[in-house]
């Protein structure tokens, strides 16, 4: 009985138990991409009970009402949970685990294992920014990357910099798009990008010659293995506008100074009468509010065994100037398809395709459209009583209507590309993996221009009396080849070694089309084809209309680590380039770095505030060859005339001036850096010094004309004839914490330090030249040992004359062009030999930033968000250029604090029509041009999912954005930002297209 009784009650408790567990049901997503986790684990807290994640991260589990789940995933943040209903649970990444996996060339490391200055910028940084150009989501985030701006027309390229100019030719980094080489990276869409890598340091010298400038290594969207096919699609539309409007003279001011510089000049003022002047805003008729729209949809997948992606986009994108006149359209396609051919051999492939069209119009330059809107006079009305477009006589050779010259312009632009790739791996004995792929690009570059017959008035350049149509069509072709066998395997489970041999073959072909035809018929763009042009000529007549340069390499890399704590690296890399003669085709370039991980030692391994310190070092040599082809030896590709009879016969000559001599430009790169993570991995913080040298700089120097140079299609010789150092501090931080389950933000800051300075300049003169100013000037950037490359160079102003007093008692400045008078600037005697002339040309500043730094903020309250990019460039000069300074040009209202006599003014000289110095390239045209800009300004709102459930929706956000919301600044001109990228150059604004502020609304959806 006894036994019945107990078994009796051990079965009624059993059941009571049972009977307070309910079975919950849940679903573990990944945070990041919004997809099922399978495999994920969810135990009840304090138990051994529990289960896992199917296919679609579906769980079920019997629980008690008040247990606690615990969720966790390797590479994931373990969640701690209250049971509840339907539970659906998103896992982040453990980024603080530091065992991101990173790309650094031919083959991936840790993120706690790399010895090399490296930095990762991640997709959700990039969708928030909204680019147009993927370029545009370096600025601010990168430590020691700027980016310029050519222009802010649609379309326009941007100018990448990594630590600095470091060579007076091409700067630009190799960039990779999934292996691809890509030049132009308007033909990207951005919401492809997975990530960027950024290689700063030597140990981008694994990807050889091409890697002189640094790496961006940019990895698009693919699919994951056993993942339920996901859809996303994103969508924007907005509108444009411009951030800056040059403050003109309105008509009544403009006839006030003009008839004051008249009257100064002892001539008779042209505005008799200031009652009934037009007045026309030129800033106002050119510039407008232009809209701007894109689509982008992806597929991601995978089974068992395969992974795939799809994606596809549109962009339409209008100009603040001149609207389709100047618009850029891109669309895209993405495919990519990995699969297991077996357990052991993997093959990768991808497919992209992209089109895009632009027009353009006449932009950053004298006699383009907003040099015209600025200088033409506010008197002169858009059209006249007839409605004929007015001319704008009296107002010099260059400067014309700029609505005219809009409406007769037609340059239309046309590129498509087909880029591919295809890899196969191949691991074998457990520790090596073979791999063989081939990228390639195919691009087809055609456009058609047409000039009108036009005529803008008396004596004007731009006028044209017989119409001209221009055609092109180019073709381009480049493949890379890699094969290279990577080991790795451990030791006595302290010793890790990895290693690497390969070899890598390149080969980048063109071809060029062209061809000039007049004679339209009807003057109309719409006839305007090679069929209805006379006199076609061909644009190649002497060759040069084809190009074929190849690289071939062979390189070795081993890495090791012992025990996680002493960490090295070491690249041997041989080069050939065609662009060298048979003496000097191959270079050979060693790099190594090395780390410690201080944190794994026993002195800080319980430390309670530091999680992760690394102490790194590199250094190496990196070669370059960016040149044009064949500049070693000579090439019958120049024009020559020659007498015949009695007839003058046009045909070949020698081209520029070879150079058998040229060899490899190499880069000495050294870096030491600190890596640490704080406070439960929330703080990070990196610190690197960096010092780069680079020798033998391939240039082209200042020779004498006699030497035949000034021959068309001839040109100077390529010499190695420099050498160039910059050096700098990086410094990174961020922090994130959540504050609550309703609260979070992430808080991020760099700024990079930069002495740039020439040390050596191979020529006769000791200098070189490069830039423009005014008209007929000398050049005003010079590349000069102990400045900086591209420094401004002119005269140093001290003040403006009071009195004649002061003009008799300073030296003559009349070998600048006039004698000087009260009102007109005075000029510092640099070397104080009683005259002021050329020799007394000094340093005027620097176009290069001595600091740029990036601030990005982000707060997740509940379901909205609000993110803040901002990025400053301190210490940079600009050259104001934008200023025809004629007799009747119009001017800003700068010079209504001109000096009018004494003690009126000792900064803005005189207004005159009489003969001055003070339109001589001077230190009163150099700006301070440091800003601040608010990049990108953000709030979005995500529906919560028990609300989209119906809908079948994961993720549903709506957001309001607007890029380049504001820019403090001193410097007067449209963009302190834009830079047309010369090394010797730079920094002068000749009227530079600003970049718009953009307005957006947008919708991210996943399901």
């Amino acid at each position: 009985m006894n036994k019945y009784f107990l078994f009796l009650l051990f079965t009624t408790f059993s059941l009571f138990a049972l009977a307070q567990q309910v079975k919950y049901t849940g679903t573990v997503m990944d945070g990041a991409y919004q997809e099922p986790l399978l495999g994920a684990s969810v135990i009840i807290k304090g138990t051994n009970v529990g289960t896992t994640t199917d296919l679609d991260g579906k769980f079920i589990v019997l629980a008690k009402p008040t247990d606690v789940l615990v969720i966790s995933y390797l590479g994931y943040l373990t969640q701690e949970v209250p049971v509840s209903e339907n539970l659906v649970v998103t896992l982040v990444e453990d980024v603080a685990s530091l065992d991101q996996i990173i790309i650094v060339g031919y083959g991936t490391q840790a993120k706690r294992e790399i010895t090399g200055a490296i930095t990762v910028v991640d997709a959700e940084t990039i969708e928030n920014l909204k680019p147009t150009r993927i370029e545009q989501a370096l600025q601010g985030q990168v430590a020691g990357v700027t980016v310029t701006s050519t222009s802010g027309s649609p379309g326009a390229a941007s100018n990448i910099r990594i630590r600095g100019v470091s060579t007076n030719g091409d700067n630009r980094p190799l960039i990779l798009v999934d292996g691809n080489v890509v030049e132009d990276l308007s033909v990207i869409n951005p919401g492809d990008i997975e990530s960027y890598t950024v290689l700063k340091d030597a140990t981008a010298g694994i990807y050889g010659v091409r890697a002189a400038n640094g790496v961006i290594l940019i990895t698009t969207k693919t699919g994951r293995k056993n993942q339920k096919l996901q859809y996303q699609f994103d969508a924007y539309i907005g509108f444009q506008q411009t951030t800056r409007k040059l403050p003109t003279l309105n008509s009544n001011q403009y006839a006030l100074l003009k008839n004051e510089a008249y009257s100064n000049n002892g001539e008779a003022a042209p505005f008799t009468s200031l009652v009934g002047l037009n007045n026309t805003d030129w800033q106002d008729q050119v510039f407008d509010n232009a809209p701007i729209f894109n689509n982008n949809i992806a597929l991601r997948g995978g089974t068992e065994k395969a992974a795939y992606a799809f994606g596809a986009s549109l962009l339409r994108q209008d100009g603040i100037v001149g609207r389709g006149k100047s618009n850029f359209t891109r669309g895209t396609v993405r495919f990519n398809f990995d699969y297991d051919l077996l357990d052991n051999l993997q093959v990768k492939t991808g497919l992209f395709y992209t089109g895009t069209s632009r027009n353009t119009i006449s932009e950053n330059g004298l006699g383009s459209v907003l040099f015209n809107a600025v200088n033409n006079a506010p008197t002169f009305a858009v059209r006249d009583s007839n409605g004929d477009f007015t001319l704008a006589e009296g107002l010099g050779n260059e400067v014309i209507n700029p609505v005219h010259q809009l409406e007769n312009t037609f340059n239309s632009n046309k590129v498509d590309k087909i880029s591919g790739n295809f890899g196969l791996t191949y691991k074998f004995w457990n520790d090596f993996t073979a791999v063989s792929r081939i990228q390639f690009n195919y691009a087809e570059s055609y456009g058609d221009n047409f000039a009108p017959e036009a005529f803008y008035g008396s004596g004007k350049v731009f006028n044209i009396d017989r119409n001209v149509y221009g055609q092109y069509s180019n073709y381009f072709r480049d493949y890379t080849y890699d094969a290279f066998l990577n080991y790795e395997h451990a030791f006595a489970k302290v010793h890790n070694v990895k290693a690497t041999v390969g070899m890598s073959a390149f080969r980048t072909t063109g071809k060029f089309n062209g061809l000039t035809g007049f004679d339209i018929p009807g003057n109309s763009w719409s006839n305007a084809s090679r069929q209805n042009a006379s006199d076609i000529v061909d644009n190649f007549p002497n060759g040069g209309d084809e190009y074929d340069a190849r690289l071939l390499s062979h390189f070795a890399r081993v890495q090791y680590d012992y025990d996680g704590k002493y960490l090295f690296s070491g690249v041997l890399r041989r080069d050939g380039s065609t662009k060298f003669g048979p003496e000097n085709k191959f270079g050979f370039f060693p790099s190594a770095s090395a780390g410690w991980v201080m944190s794994e030692e026993n002195f800080l391994q319980e430390s309670k505030h530091i999680n992760f310190l690394k102490l790194r070092g590199s250094y190496g040599i990196i070669g370059n060859d960016r040149i044009p082809d064949y500049r070693f030896i000579s090439l019958l590709n120049g024009e020559g005339a020659y007498v015949i009879g009695d007839n003058l016969i046009f045909g070949t000559a020698i081209g520029a001036i070879s150079n058998p001599e040229i060899k490899w430009e190499e880069q000495y790169t050294a870096d030491i850096g600190l890596e640490a993570e704080f406070l439960d991995y929330k703080l990070n913080v990196t610190i690197d010094y960096f010092s780069r040298r680079t020798e033998d700089l391939l240039l082209v120097p200042v020779v004498s004309g006699t030497l035949g140079t000034s021959a068309p299609g001839s040109g100077a010789p390529v010499i190695n004839g420099g050498d160039v150092r910059n050096r700098g501090l990086e410094f990174a931080m961020s922090y994130k914490d959540k504050i609550n389950d309703n609260l979070s933000f992430t808080a991020s800051y760099n700024f990079a330090t930069l002495d740039n300075e020439v040390l050596k300049v191979n020529n006769s003169v000791g200098f070189l030249e490069g830039g423009s100013f005014g008209v007929g000037q000398p050049a005003p950037s010079r590349m000069e040992v102990g400045k900086p490359i591209g420094y401004f160079y002119g005269y140093q102003s001290d003040g403006i004359f009071q009195d004649a007093n002061e003009v008799a008692s300073h030296p003559s400045q009349i070998a600048l062009g006039a004698n000087a008078q009260p009102g007109d600037i005075r000029y510092v005697d640099i070397n104080e030999d009683g005259v002021i002339n050329t020799d007394d040309r000094t340093d005027l500043g620097n176009p290069i930033p001595d600091v740029t730094m990036g601030l990005n903020l982000t707060v997740n309250y509940k379901n909205w968000d609000i993110q803040t990019y901002l990025y400053a460039s301190i210490g940079n000069d600009v050259v104001r250029n934008y200023e025809r300074n004629q007799n009747l040009t119009n001017l800003t209202t700068n010079y209504l604090d001109r000096w009018t006599g004494a003690g009126t003014s000792n900064s803005t000289p005189r207004v005159t029509t009489g003969a001055t110095s003070n339109q001589v390239f001077s230190d009163f045209y150099v700006e301070d041009g440091s800003f601040l800009r608010a990049q990108n300004m953000q709030i979005g709102y995500t529906i919560p999912s028990a609300n989209i459930d119906a809908v079948k929706f994961k993720d549903v956000r709506f957001y309001l954005s607007v890029n380049n919301l504001f820019t403090l600044t001193k410097y007067r001109g449209f963009d302190p930002s834009a830079s047309d990228g010369q090394p010797i150059g730079g920094g002068i604004d000749y009227g530079f297209y600003p970049v718009p502020r953009t307005f957006l609304a947008g919708v991210n959806l996943k399901f």
